[in-house]
């Protein structure tokens, strides 16, 4: 079997195109790990006033344009047609792809047609499923019945799959009845130090009128019904009552902030909240390094990779228990998913540990178990190991 593959990538999003969450980094910075590794990777991706074609720490980006009409299904739909005549151009110049990797649910039906058309195997990594970003929350039933069928179908016509977590593999075995000699488990992962730089966090919380002594509480992420902003709410007036001078810092956009705002003047909590919207990357890098917790209030939570985050920047973490990845007590605090229990988790930490105890511990697993280099190994063994399985059969 050659060393060197060639791995056409498909993704919705990349930090190099238009980015969304936490599925940007992970395509990003797996790629790049796999392009150092001397292999060939093609990623096909969404266009926002970009060029086509470009070369970026060693990965082709092939980004396209797609129609913007309808619901996110019809989107997806139209991305997938752009998609197709993106790989079909570069099959030509490049020549033939050894398999393809697709992440979550958007590209699905492209690397279908691609295994039918083209006798391609595809790798599909699961980042969350429908059921876990919404619950019974959706708006529209239709189109959550056909996102979480291309997600059965990616699980069903791949020939792997990689998932981010072990509580992500029994959701989808659950949901899609995928067995267990079908799917590897390769954790997300961050480079060390991403997200450290220096800042005086006096100063920092001076800019947003808060006291430079104030602690503060940090939420960070989609204000929906999975990452909970509403559970984390709600558990604000009882730290408050441990300590009067507790601030809240909510860094997040989402359908949900209307709500928490509301349940903000309700409690009359408004005055210890500060609700920032969508702020880009350096401000969330500065107030993860000026803040004193951060608390991870999720309802659902395939990895986490804010607890990553939070590691790298060394600080205290509260999060629920749909995070597996803390090893409580020792490296984060894990908490029930109610207010009551957030709150408690919170004024344990204030009252028990200090200022980034917890964070070190975590840092430790940045270099080893979370390390892109070891995740991009694990990765081309998935690759090995199917391509070896295809030319048996």
């Amino acid at each position: 079997m050659k060393d060197k593959l060639r791995i056409a990538m498909f993704s919705w999003e990349s930090l190099n195109s238009i980015t969304v969450g936490g599925l940007a980094p992970h395509v990003t910075e797996l790629s790049e790990a796999l392009a150092l590794k001397g292999h060939d990777i093609h990623i096909f991706t969404r266009n926002k006033d970009m060029p086509s074609y470009e070369v970026i720490k060693g990965v082709h980006y092939h980004r396209v344009h797609h129609a913007l009409d309808g619901g996110i299904v019809q989107q997806m739909d139209s991305m997938c047609d752009s998609m197709y005549s993106a790989f079909t151009e570069a099959t030509g110049e490049f020549g033939r792809f050894d398999l393809t990797h697709v992440h979550d649910w958007h590209p699905v039906n492209l690397v279908c047609r691609l295994k039918e058309e083209f006798n391609i195997p595809f790798i599909m990594t699961y980042h969350s499923t429908e059921w876990g970003r919404n619950g019974n929350k959706h708006g529209n039933w239709w189109e959550a019945m056909e996102i979480s069928h291309r997600e059965w179908r990616g699980g069903y016509e791949s020939s792997k799959v990689i998932v981010t977590s072990t509580k992500l593999k029994d959701e989808i075995q659950y949901l899609y009845q995928i067995p267990d000699y079908k799917i590897s488990i390769i954790p997300n992962g961050i480079h060390g130090e991403k997200m450290r730089i220096n800042v005086d966090p006096g100063k920092v919380k001076e800019e947003y009128g808060i006291h430079p002594y104030a602690p503060v509480v940090l939420f960070v992420g989609r204000m929906n019904y999975q990452k909970g902003p509403d559970l984390f709410v709600k558990a604000i007036p009882a730290v408050l009552a441990n300590r009067w001078d507790v601030e809240f810092v909510i860094i997040g956009e989402g359908e949900m902030r209307p709500e928490c705002e509301r349940l903000a003047h309700e409690m009359n909590i408004m005055d210890s909240c500060h609700f920032l919207g969508y702020v880009d990357e350096s401000v969330k890098k500065k107030w993860m390094n000026a803040c004193n917790l951060i608390c991870v209030p999720s309802r659902n939570e395939p990895f986490g990779i804010i607890l990553l985050e939070a590691w790298d920047a060394g600080k205290n973490i509260v999060a629920t228990d749909a995070i597996s990845l803390i090893d409580n007590f020792k490296d984060g605090v894990i908490v029930y998913k109610n207010p009551e229990s957030i709150t408690w988790g919170i004024n344990h930490v204030f009252d028990n540990y200090a200022d980034g105890e917890l964070g070190m511990e975590g840092q430790k697993l940045i270099g080893t178990r979370y390390n892109w280099d070891n995740i991009a190994d694990s990765t081309v063994d998935v690759y090995k190991e199917q391509l070896k399985s295809s030319r048996v059969q």
